[in-house]
């Protein structure tokens, strides 16, 4: 299913359906008759803003959609969207940036909701040696930077684990967010070349590393992500921060040592530190 501004009653069965909620399930979570829920779904009845704003939160609905669904009403959107340059989210933009600059030498990136790159610490420049130029032209998707074949796909040592870990993912946002973007991006993703994925037995099947060929060393990290917590406003609802952690002692004596400054990836870092307004918060 991809969200449109459509019939407010088409959209709410929509994500309910999505959320494989039967109407007696989502009246019951959202405190309202199940009669009065079929009356909104169908058209009968004009729902009001609380019973709109409850049922979006008991179905999950990421924030622009629930502004989609409050237009698709008749009523007003109830979250605020501001880009990140604003004077309002100074301190959300600070806070990036120590986080960012705090996991250094390890590298750390923060991403919109379509995976395009707002900003990046120094460490992850150490990634760059062979990516194509183009793959660096704003805005930088950087799971299509991960995956080309021209970007840093020909040094990851697990492509196949790799690319089946990453793909899995976005279907999973793809299939909680609706967003066709998103959809699209997995297509793509899924034509690139890559290795059959096998089961791995390093680090216990836990986990699914990412193993680098870093000018000869094998560099091999897990990462984190990062939201905030609490937001209502939908551009910080978007943004998350991937940090990566070394999965082995190795890499973490590398990386903590000169070998990212002696391999240049302090100046490979400034491609990759666009502006925190880079299409952030924007359809």
């Amino acid at each position: 299913m991809e969200m449109r501004q459509t019939d407010f009653g088409e959209q709410l069965r929509g994500w309910r359906q999505l959320r494989r909620m039967s109407q007696l399930d989502l009246a019951l979570e959202a405190d309202i008759s199940t009669r009065h829920l079929s009356f909104i779904e169908t058209g009968r009845s004009r729902p009001s803003r609380e019973i709109v704003l409850r049922v979006a939160e008991q179905l999950d609905i990421p924030l622009r959609s629930r502004n989609l669904l409050l237009l698709a009403a008749g009523l007003a959107p109830a979250y605020p969207e501001r880009s990140l340059d604003e004077p309002a989210l100074d301190q959300a933009r600070k806070a990036i940036d120590m986080i960012l600059k705090g996991h250094e030498p390890f590298p750390a990136l923060a991403v919109d909701r379509h995976w395009n790159m707002i900003a990046a610490n120094g460490a992850l420049g150490a990634f760059l040696e062979g990516v194509s130029p183009d793959l660096l032209q704003p805005p930088v998707n950087v799971l299509r930077l991960s995956l080309h074949p021209e970007g840093v796909a020909p040094r990851i040592l697990n492509l196949g684990e790799w690319k089946a870990h990453l793909i899995d993912r976005l279907r999973g946002q793809y299939e909680a967010s609706a967003d066709p973007a998103l959809g699209a991006l997995c297509d793509e993703l899924e034509e690139y070349p890559a290795p059959p994925a096998r089961a791995s037995t390093e680090y216990a099947g836990i986990l699914v590393p990412l193993m680098l060929d870093m000018g000869g060393r094998r560099l091999s990290f897990f990462s984190t992500t990062t939201i905030f917590g609490t937001p209502v406003e939908v551009t910080l609802s978007e943004i998350a921060i991937e940090a990566f952690f070394p999965a082995d002692p190795e890499t973490a004596e590398t990386l903590s040592g000169d070998w990212p400054k002696n391999n240049g990836a302090d100046a490979r870092a400034g491609k990759l530190r666009p502006p925190l307004s880079w299409n952030v918060g924007r359809p």
